[in-house]
């Protein structure tokens, strides 16, 4: 069972080293590309809802804590208790893609997303200085895909997350095994990491165009 136990986790730790290099591709062509125009990706990234994406990174943070806690209740044999912080999981995971819903529908709204109703010319008269659309439906471009494939990773981790609250309900784990537990759980810290990164590079880092 111990053989078992360390093959399974030695998997879970290559598959999140390729799920690292997937992101790593997208976070090295965000930062190529914002140096190449600061300009626009600083007045594009004003755009963004920070109030929405602080709260939604306090949520994931919280959500972090209640995997971890759940890992050990596991271990400890509490199902009562494992139940409970895997439904918390679930519903702080439904939050977060919430919220993030809702901002995609103020970028609706807006006309930033990426495709022929593309829109910047509002952006572009309260900018200090002249902008380029189509740069800056670059950065509208690569937010959308690099928050799409995460809010795609937390949809799996929902789904991972009911079908271990199913099996902890029915007392599949324990301190004996609680295997998937702690897999699923490393599977969710990645993606809250991955959030961790988005958040400052999309929300925080450089609002301000160069005069």
């Amino acid at each position: 069972m111990e053989q078992q136990r360390n093959a399974a986790s030695f998997g879970m730790w290559l598959f999140l080293a390729t799920e690292i290099m997937f992101f790593s591709g997208m976070f090295c062509a965000y930062l190529i590309y914002r140096y190449w125009y600061f300009n626009e990706f600083a007045v594009s990234s004003r755009t963004l809802n920070l109030p929405l994406g602080t709260v939604n990174t306090a949520v994931l943070i919280c959500s972090s804590l209640t995997v971890a806690l759940s890992v050990r209740a596991a271990q400890m044999g509490k199902r009562i208790l494992l139940v409970t912080l895997l439904v918390a999981t679930l519903l702080l995971g439904l939050v977060f893609l919430g919220i993030k819903g809702v901002e995609w529908k103020e970028k609706f709204d807006e006309h930033h997303v990426p495709g022929y109703s593309f829109d910047v010319s509002k952006l572009a008269k309260e900018s200090p200085i002249p902008i380029d659309a189509q740069r800056a439906q670059l950065f509208f471009s690569l937010y959308f895909a690099m928050t799409g494939m995460h809010a795609l990773h937390m949809i799996i981790g929902v789904g991972l997350f009911t079908w271990l609250t199913y099996k902890a309900w029915k007392g599949a784990f324990g301190p004996e095994y609680h295997t998937p537990v702690e897999n699923f759980g490393l599977y969710w810290h990645f993606v809250d990491i991955i959030w961790i990164y988005l958040f400052p590079l999309l929300y925080l880092i450089d609002r301000k165009p160069l005069h």
